[in-house]
This record gives structure tokens, C-alpha cells and sequence, in this order.
């Protein structure tokens, strides 16, 4: 359990609707066709028909998804042209996009643990071994859920420009 530091831990004096990040954050990316196509922008689909056939959506729905994420900042669109084709957009990650990664990965492995095995697994290219996702503090310490705080951290105005 993550323990609620300071202020946090009285409950009852203070709500975190439409201020909390995970909410925030499912409400930019929280439908599984944005999960997906995330999915597939990080296995290098960039081309809009590749998208939709991937990730078995309608174009209408790839369409609106690809616009949603774009206009997030999570993907970008860049021009290309086939020979003797109009210009078209392709869809690429944008730096917001690629530090997204981790919360695809994280479901990735919730999911291969706990909904059934798969052969698939995440690996570390340079020495072969099974990668995982993990927390780990500014010291570089690896933080078990049961070590976790939250706590809120006063804002700076002269610095953060809030």
C-alpha cells in the first residue's frame, strides 16, 4: 500500500478529482484502441492503414484515436510521399510519447503474469536477459510497493512559473 504523507493522509480534508494524474492521464489515453495504437507506434507502425489493420480498429476510430493522441503530444505527424502518391502523414513518437512507454510496458507485464502466459517477454538487448518495469528513486534504489509515499510538494512560483 502506498502511504499518504503530510496532508495527503487525512482523507477526508482534501479529493483528488481532476487533479490526480492517473485520472488525468486515463482521460488522454484511457480507451484500449489508444493503448494499442501507443503499442504499435512503439513497434515502429508510423503509416495510418497499418495502424488501423494492427490494431483492428475501424479508420473512422483509428482516425479520431491518432488525432486524440497527436493532439496530446504523444505522437506527431510527419510528411512522406510515395512515388507517384499524394503526400501523406505518418504518425511518430514524439518525446512525450516515448516516456509513455513504461505504463504500456507495466500492463504488459500485469497482464503476462496475471491473465494467462504468454512466450512473450520484454528483453534487454545488450545482455539477453528478461526486463521488467520497475519504481526506483532518484538515488537509483529499486522501491517496493510496500516503501512508496506520496506526498504533495509545494509549488515554486519564481521557478516553476505557477
Amino acid at each position: 500500500m502506498t502511504v499518504l504523507q503530510g496532508p495527503l493522509a487525512d482523507r477526508s480534508a482534501w479529493s483528488a478529482v481532476g487533479r490526480c494524474p492517473i485520472e488525468k492521464t486515463m482521460a488522454l489515453v484511457g480507451t484500449k484502441s489508444a493503448m494499442l495504437l501507443m503499442r504499435e507506434a512503439y513497434y515502429g507502425t508510423t503509416r495510418f492503414d497499418d495502424f488501423s489493420r494492427r490494431v483492428g480498429i475501424t479508420k473512422a476510430a483509428t482516425s479520431a484515436r491518432l488525432a486524440e493522441l497527436t493532439e496530446a503530444g504523444l505522437l506527431t505527424k510527419r510528411p512522406y510521399r510515395e512515388p507517384g502518391q499524394r503526400v501523406r502523414d505518418e504518425y511518430v513518437l514524439t518525446e512525450a510519447g516515448t516516456e509513455f512507454m513504461p505504463v504500456v510496458w507495466a500492463m504488459f507485464e500485469w497482464g503476462r503474469k496475471h491473465l494467462g502466459d504468454t512466450s512473450l517477454r520484454l528483453t534487454h538487448l545488450g545482455c539477453g536477459a528478461d526486463a521488467s518495469v520497475d519504481i526506483v528513486c532518484d538515488k537509483g534504489h529499486s522501491v517496493p510497493p510496500d516503501e512508496l509515499g506520496m506526498r504533495l510538494v509545494r509549488r515554486n512560483r519564481r521557478t516553476d512559473g505557477g
